[in-house]
């Protein structure tokens, strides 16, 4: 049974994931807008990823016997100076991401809820992982300036990006 603490923190986080989903909405349009088809790929499958995790969280609160909440999503931020920019604000937002999810796990070892510490464990790999993609990119955006030959490049390597199901849902262990 999931602490009335961690059933908030919980349904927040199912906030902040479509909330995260609906950024990267906005930062796919600034690439539609460019005409740069493959960045634009590159949100459209980050913004599937956001809305798995956030059916991961929903999953597992029904799993738990909670009940979900749904709450008003935030409008994102919309403009950008560049792409080197708009990269650096979604590695500062994974890097907001990770923080609310070493607080669950904070809330869960209080709790002493072992299960959903467990469950929360995937979320703080994933997060890992989403840093370090994201920090790769502003590195080649950093490097790359102005340069068009090189964006162009990281265009059609980014065009090659596809959703993967997590784990957790491909599994059927949400």
């Amino acid at each position: 049974m999931l602490s009335s603490k961690m059933l908030d923190a919980l349904n927040k986080q199912i906030n902040y994931e479509i909330f995260s989903a609906y950024l990267y909405v906005s930062m796919e349009n600034y690439f539609q807008e460019k005409n740069l088809e493959g960045f634009a790929n590159f949100f459209k499958v980050q913004i599937q990823e956001e809305l798995a995790h956030a059916r991961i969280f929903y999953e597992y609160i029904y799993r738990m016997g909670g009940q979900v909440v749904l709450y008003p999503i935030n409008k994102p931020e919309v403009s950008f100076d560049s792409s080197l920019d708009l990269f650096e604000k979604a590695l500062k937002h994974e890097k907001s991401v990770t923080e609310r999810i070493y607080k669950l796990v904070d809330i869960a070892i209080d709790d002493k809820d072992h299960a959903t510490n467990s469950f929360l464990q995937w979320f703080v790999n994933e997060q890992v992982e989403e840093e370090e993609n994201f920090k790769r990119l502003v590195d080649k955006l950093g490097f790359i300036g102005d340069k068009v030959q090189p964006m162009f490049m990281l265009n059609a390597e980014l065009a090659q990006r596809v959703f993967v199901l997590p784990s957790p849902l491909a599994q059927g262990q949400q």
